[in-house]
């Protein structure tokens, strides 16, 4: 399984439900096995702030590649990208057959 993670900071915070609501339209994908949005709740003291996480896990990098081949996919970005400051993305493999160290 690949577990996907994406942090997003707004570039104005009166952004942030349009920013919301352009990352929800990636739940409608149906090559995720499970897809969420959240808000931050909170802010580290010695981290960048982070407005938003979106959190998905994939069966195989076959549907990640899918997901991100979605017309659904473009379309948020095209909602998202000219709104947000920051992005991270990060994808590894969880679960069975995952590295251990």
């Amino acid at each position: 399984m690949i577990r996907h993670i994406v942090f997003f900071s707004v570039r104005n915070p009166k952004d942030r439900d349009r920013v919301e609501k352009g990352l929800n339209l990636l739940a409608r994908t149906p090559h995720a096995r499970t897809f969420e949005v959240g808000r931050n709740i909170g802010h580290d003291a010695i981290s960048e702030p982070v407005d938003f996480v979106v959190y998905a896990e994939f069966d195989d990098e076959a549907a990640l590649s899918a997901y991100k081949a979605d017309p659904l996919y473009q379309h948020a970005i095209e909602v998202v990208r000219p709104l947000r400051e920051l992005r991270i993305a990060a994808d590894f493999v969880s679960g069975e057959g995952a590295a251990r160290n």
